[in-house]
């Protein structure tokens, strides 16, 4: 059995901008995944709201640093052969970091912390990593996440390019989710359920072949 950390944010966990809710579980990416790469493969969804890769966010009654809880979760569900990432959309909020290359520097600090864990039992070497850089910002009418992002929509355009350089750099995979999936314009940042299914299928052979299936 093979085994699939998703580690992201609220794209991951499933936020529906038309509710705003949570998708059925059906269609969230990492259960699109899951079905496409079958039963001998576990994929575990590890979404939250609002997660940066590595900076402090005090506006929710959770901690929301992707760098600080890591270890924790690597722990909780290890051992695992895969650990896709896919976070930096909340890492451009001006409060928190802004500039794309904030989340470039978080996403380097993610890879360290994967390859350095003190893995538990079981785990005899350190899981592949796949980077993948999320839909771009659009623009929105949403007053209160339009102010939320401001300057997201052009950093956000930024960051695939950069998350590629990244992946070379340290020797992961790539994918970039923009290029079969948009954010919708009800709030600039989520996804409809039909982009967020066409990242579980467009993800799914690049994880089969980083699985050796």
């Amino acid at each position: 059995m093979k085994t699939v950390l998703c580690y992201g944010d609220s794209l991951t966990w499933g936020y529906n901008a038309e509710g705003p809710g949570r998708h059925a579980l059906a269609d969230r990416w990492p259960s699109v995944l899951q079905v496409a790469l079958g039963q001998g493969v576990q994929v575990i969804a590890e979404g939250l709201n609002g997660r940066t890769t590595a900076y402090d966010d005090h506006t929710a009654d959770c901690d929301r640093n992707g760098a600080r809880i890591l270890p924790t979760i690597l722990q909780t569900h290890g051992p695992l052969d895969l650990v896709i990432i896919m976070l930096g959309s909340n890492d451009m909020k001006p409060v928190v970091a802004g500039p794309a290359f904030s989340a470039v520097q978080g996403m380097e600090r993610l890879i360290e912390i994967i390859r350095h864990h003190a893995w538990p039992l079981g785990q005899d070497q350190t899981p592949e990593i796949l980077i993948v850089s999320p839909p771009a910002l659009c623009e929105t009418a949403n007053t209160a996440f339009a102010a939320m992002f401001a300057g997201g929509v052009e950093q956000s355009s930024m960051l695939s390019t950069l998350y590629a350089d990244l992946a070379d750099e340290t020797g992961c995979g790539f994918f970039d989710a923009g290029s079969v999936a948009v954010t919708t314009p009800l709030d600039g940042v989520h996804l409809d359920a039909d982009n967020t299914r066409a990242i579980g299928r467009a993800l799914a052979p690049v994880a089969s072949m980083m699985l050796g299936l």
